[in-house]
This record gives C-alpha cells, sequence and structure tokens, in this order.
C-alpha cells in the first residue's frame, strides 16, 4: 500500500513488532482523514517518519515511513530520559564533593582543596535562593571543619565525564547561545553568563558586568561610548567559545544597558573562579591558584558514593547533594533544557559502562531500550539532547519507547515529566482543542528538522502513542501546524461502535514520590513558616535546622526550603 504526502508517493511501512497493521474498516477512514491533513500542505522534497499505535490494542490507526530514522532533535531526550529512569532510578542523587589533600594543622590546609563533582546540572538559582547558595552551604561545612586559610591550590576536579565540552555535530553558529552550554561534572549557572553593557564615559569604553561576575572568561573591550544623533551599534562577539569575547562598535551616552547571554568557556575554571569567590567572601582564603583537571586518579575509584574510600590523603570535608533525578527529568522533557539532558547522558554512560562518554551512554541507552522491548534496529544515538544532527531516530522507535513506558512501573515519573498541551510554559500549543490537558508530547527543533513525539487519549478514552518526525521541511510553522491538527484530531478520534476496545488503562496515576517524600517546598506569596510546617506535619525548628540560611521571620516567595521527611532521615 502506498500513500502520497505533497504529491509525492510514500511506502507505507510498519516494520517494528510492537505494533500489528490496522484493524480493517475501523482505522482506514480516520488513517484517510489524516492523509487528508498531511495533503493539504506542499512538503517539497521533505522526508517524513509518521506513526499512530493505540497502546491498549497494539493496532496501527497511521503510519507513513514508521522505520525511517531521520534527525529527532530534541525528541531524542524521550531516549535519554526513558534510559535514565530505568539505568540511574527516579531517587538518583548527583554529588559534589570538597576535599582536603593534606593536613589540617590549626584552621590551615596544608595542601590543595579539591572539589569533585558527577554532573549536577541544578547548582543555581533553579531549586536554590541564590546562584551561590550552594558554595554557601559548602563553604558552612567547611567552617565547621575549621578551615579558614588554604596554602595549596583550589582545584576543579572534572574528570568523572570525559570529553569533549561540546559535541562535534552540535551547530558551530550555536555555539555562543546558552541552549549548547559546554558539558562538565562541574557546573554552574548551568554554565552560562549574562553580559551587561552599559554607557561609560564619552570616548570611554563602555562599562562590562558578567552576572554571575566571576565568569572566567576573557574579554576584549575595543568599543567606545559616543554621543550624537547617530544610532550607534554595539556588537559582542566571539568567534569559538575558547577564544576571548570582543566587545566592538559603539555605544550612545545616556542609553539602555545592552544584554547578552553567552555560553562560558571551561565550565569547570568557571566553577572555581565562581567558588573561590565565596570562600573569599566568607574569609576563607586559598593562597594558590585555581586549577581545573579533566583527568586525575580520583576518577578511577570504583564508588562514586566516597570518592576518598580507600585512598591516602584527600578526605571530605564537605558534601552537596543534589534534588532527586525525577525533578531533573522534567526539566529536560518540559523545558527542553540541553544541558540537564547532555549530563543526565553521560551520568548514564558512567554509572553503566564506567565511562562519562557520549559513546558509552549511547551504548547504555540502546542496551536498555532493547531490553525493554524496543526494535532499536536503524537507530542511532550520538548525544543527549538531540543537538546533533548525527542522531537518527525513527517514528517507531518513539512509539516503542512511550508504549514499553506504559506498561512499566516508571510510567508515572515518565508521564509527569512529558509537557502538557494547551499549558502555559509546558506546551501552549493546542489550546482550545481536545488536546489541551490531555495530551502529553515532546517537541523537537532545530534547523531542517520538527518533531512531535507523545501520548494522548481518544474520545473513548484509548491511548494513543504518536510520533511526527520531518526532515527538510520548507517551512518550520508548517511543520507545527501540521503537528497540531494531527494532535488535535487524535483526541477527538472514536472508534465506530463495536470497534471500541474492551478494557481502557486507567488514569494513570501520579508518581508515587509524590506522595512518598515531601522533600522540599516552593514558598508562595503571603505563606509563613508556621503555616507551611503545619501543612506538612513538621516543626518549624525542624525546617529550620534543615536550612541554615532560612531566616523564620524572612522567608522569600519563590525560594526553596528542604523538609523534613516524617519518621526518618
Amino acid at each position: 500500500m502506498r500513500r502520497r504526502i505533497g504529491g509525492v508517493a510514500v511506502a507505507l511501512a510498519v516494520a517494528c513488532s510492537w505494533a500489528s497493521p490496522g484493524s480493517g474498516q475501523d482505522a482506514e477512514p480516520f488513517g484517510n482523514s489524516l492523509q487528508d491533513v498531511f495533503d493539504s500542505y506542499r512538503w517539497g522534497d521533505a522526508q517524513w517518519s509518521a506513526l499512530v499505535v493505540s497502546v491498549d490494542t497494539r493496532d496501527t490507526l497511521f503510519a507513513v515511513g514508521a522505520d525511517t530514522p531521520l534527525a529527532p532533535a530534541s525528541n531524542i531526550k524521550l531516549l535519554t530520559t526513558a534510559a535514565a529512569l530505568h539505568i540511574l532510578g527516579p531517587e538518583y542523587r548527583f554529588q559534589t564533593w570538597v576535599m582536603a589533600d593534606g593536613a589540617i594543622d590549626d584552621g590551615v590546609l596544608l595542601g590543595d582543596l579539591v572539589v569533585y563533582g558527577t554532573g549536577d546540572p541544578g547548582i543555581s538559582d533553579r531549586y536554590y535562593g541564590a546562584k551561590d547558595e550552594v558554595f554557601q552551604r559548602l563553604a558552612d561545612q567547611l567552617e565547621r571543619a575549621g578551615i579558614h586559610t588554604v596554602t595549596g591550590d583550589l582545584v576543579a576536579d572534572a574528570s568523572y565525564f570525559e570529553g569533549p565540552l561540546r559535541d562535534p555535530g552540535w551547530d558551530r553558529r550555536d555555539l555562543n547561545e546558552h541552549f549548547t552550554a559546554g558539558v562538565s561534572a562541574l557546573s554552574f549557572n548551568e554554565n552560562v553568563v549574562s553580559f551587561r553593557i552599559r554607557p561609560g564615559e564619552v570616548e570611554q569604553p563602555p562599562i562590562v558586568e558578567t552576572i554571575p561576575s566571576h565568569s572566567a572568561l576573557v574579554v576584549e573591550n575595543s568599543a567606545e561610548t559616543v554621543t550624537g544623533r547617530a544610532r550607534p551599534r554595539l556588537a559582542i562577539l566571539r568567534d569559538d567559545p575558547l577564544e576571548p569575547v570582543r566587545i566592538e562598535g559603539r555605544l550612545q551616552a545616556g542609553s539602555r544597558d545592552v544584554w547578552r547571554q553567552m555560553t562560558v568557556a571551561v565550565p569547570g575554571d568557571f566553577f572555581a573562579a565562581s567558588f573561590r569567590a565565596t570562600l573569599g567572601e566568607r574569609g576563607i582564603v586559598i593562597e594558590g591558584d585555581n586549577r581545573t583537571v579533566a583527568r586525575s586518579d580520583l576518577s578511577a575509584l570504583p564508588s562514586i558514593s566516597a570518592p576518598a574510600l580507600g585512598r591516602p590523603g584527600p578526605r571530605v570535608v564537605a558534601h552537596h547533594v543534589s534534588r532527586p533525578l525525577s525533578d531533573y527529568v522534567e526539566v529536560v522533557n518540559k523545558e527542553s533544557n540541553n544541558l540537564f539532558a547532555e549530563l543526565i547522558f553521560r551520568a548514564i554512560g558512567r554509572a553503566s559502562e564506567g565511562a562519562g562518554s557520549a559513546d558509552a551512554a549511547a551504548l547504555a541507552i540502546g542496551r536498555t531500550l532493547h531490553e525493554i522491548g524496543v526494535d532499536t534496529t536503524g537507530l542511532v544515538q550520538v548525544d543527549g539532547s538531540g543537538l546533533s544532527g548525527r542522531n537518527r531516530v525513527s517514528a517507531a522507535h518513539f512509539v516503542q519507547t512511550i508504549g514499553q513506558m506504559s506498561e512499566g512501573p516508571l510510567w508515572p515519573e515518565y508521564w509527569a515529566s512529558l509537557p502538557r498541551a494547551g499549558t502555559r510554559y509546558e506546551l501552549g500549543r493546542m489550546y482550545r482543542t481536545a488536546a489541551a490537558g490531555n495530551l502529553r508530547a515532546k517537541t523537537g527543533t532545530i534547523r531542517g528538522v520538527s518533531a512531535l513525539s507523545g501520548m494522548v487519549r481518544s474520545r473513548d478514552g484509548e491511548r494513543l502513542a504518536f510520533s511526527l518526525i520531518v526532515n527538510g521541511s520548507p517551512s518550520q510553522s508548517r511543520a507545527k501546524r501540521l503537528e497540531n491538527q494531527i494532535g488535535a484530531r487524535l483526541a477527538e478520534y472514536t472508534r465506530p461502535e463495536g470497534f471500541a476496545p474492551t478494557m481502557v488503562a486507567e488514569e494513570t496515576p501520579p508518581p508515587s514520590r509524590a506522595t512518598a517524600f515531601a522533600d522540599r517546598h516552593r514558598i508562595s506569596r503571603g505563606e509563613s513558616l508556621s503555616e507551611i510546617a503545619q501543612r506538612y506535619g513538621v516543626t518549624t525548628a525542624e525546617i529550620l535546622e534543615l536550612n541554615p540560611r532560612v531566616r523564620a521571620n524572612r522567608i522569600i516567595a519563590g525560594q526553596w526550603i528542604e523538609l523534613p521527611k516524617k519518621g526518618g532521615s
């Protein structure tokens, strides 16, 4: 059987064993209606891989090139997060250690202070009251250990993951942008800084600031502050992330500030510079230099729970534990955060294969998908985020992954991570359609690529897994409009009388950890600490003990606080 898309005949094929051919007359009219949507657009030479399968009956409702591997863009995050939940587990936590490599004599560390990271992407103000709050907590612990001076260097040990910092398949035109931040076992502020350029004195260079202030970037400012009616132009440039940032052009006196966000060059350098600044503010003096290492003997240790275990010399003097992986998986899929995806990707490789490399991670993910029942024939994954155009995944791969995850114990966490249609800050599209609040799907967009894969309930309550991928589309907006139309039609689909599934799955329950662990709370406007304590059945004193930097009479809306677990530590 052959279908036509934009006047081009395309073979209809579904080789995946998970789905079966359409169930005859009941599915064919619906498939034809979806085909009409495709044919209403002109696609030129675009390639499609599309598949819609009922999770409840396993029959195929629609397919075009379902087994054709294409570049999936950010849809590949569905594979990364599915494998992460299986390999690492929803409660996996990234850990960061600070170690003293030398004797401590009367508050003086006679040696280096080593920071050893395992890839935590959450050391920022995303989960904490300030960008440097984690650094402040580590400084608290150093003070309790009695350390006020370090005679050696501050060593940023990023050896837990192997290079490169940026995948060679990423578009070089994007490497300065916030969504292509460098991948490192030590990351801070999601490895980006914001430049703020203010007018200086006339005929003098503008004033350049970065936020955070200790960026470890080399800045060459050749711009000039000028007067006059002509509208001057200012440029913030960098040809390569490892080269200096150039401030060029002219900025008019009295004009508004110019802002630009940019990735840092080497995340380990950025981490060290920012941590050192916090220590200095707290009166902890580092007499030596900052050093970032990509290889060390610490990286060869078999245990990641205590890196100094069994090794003479360094011992842990401060320790930070991240939010659970399930929180991070939501950031990956709902916000399509590339850095979170890449660091989880490398953590998969390290945990499963003993190497924090992209090759190790891809091997582990492929094996895990195969073990849960996905036919991985033709699947090629080279990064965790989908930024690389070298990834190759078919619609069948995505539909099988979603279908198999829906039948396993990790489905609540996986489902909770997917963006909801018609929901602001998630998947705002398909608003005021039957898909709104019903369909959940991951978007994907890079140059020439658009994708949408997820699950939706039909009007009968039948679960439909779907994937739509196009490469070489002449219009991204056209592809998105088609995705919206298909999603809305799937939500409106109803089986003819006599063909409805005999059993429809119940509504997916929320993640089990949401009820088992109430271990953090984001403060809302007007709340008091006593009200929060009462709501969770704990005391104000217990909350304050767990959050030493929180003041009972000065809590801030938007601030996260840790909560003690009932009946346990």
